[in-house]
């Protein structure tokens, strides 16, 4: 898996043309791009991570590139539900309101009990 830069979070400070021990990242019409088929993802260096990665200073301008669909389908469900289950009782607070509010909206469409009658 390749990485890619976002030019929307890239600063143009040209730190990953440096560092990547592949020559894998260019410039191409003023926009950085890193050339998949290069990019090894400093694999079999001497680096212990990516290179254009750690050298970023905004941190969010080289990320990993998804080889197929599923793959980033699960990449971006498993980083909604880090977001989801990393707030403490989430999901208990959440049953809890649904569960409140459910009953208040069958406790308004039950009709009204009469007392009840005695038998004769």
């Amino acid at each position: 898996m390749a990485y890619k830069i976002f030019t929307s979070q890239c600063i143009s400070c040209n730190l990953c043309l440096t560092v990547c021990p592949t020559n894998a990242i260019k410039v191409v019409d003023g926009q950085h791009w890193i050339d998949p088929e290069l990019c090894t993802n400093c694999v079999g260096s001497i680096h212990t991570v990516p290179q254009c990665k750690a050298g970023c200073p905004t941190c969010d301008g080289c990320v990993k590139q998804p080889s197929d669909y599923w793959e980033s389908w699960f990449t971006n469900y498993n980083h909604v539900v880090a977001k989801l289950t990393n707030k403490q009782d989430y999901w208990e607070r959440w049953f809890n309101t649904y569960s409140q509010k459910y009953s208040e909206q069958l406790q308004k469409r039950q009709p009204q009990t009469m007392a009840p009658q005695k038998l004769k």
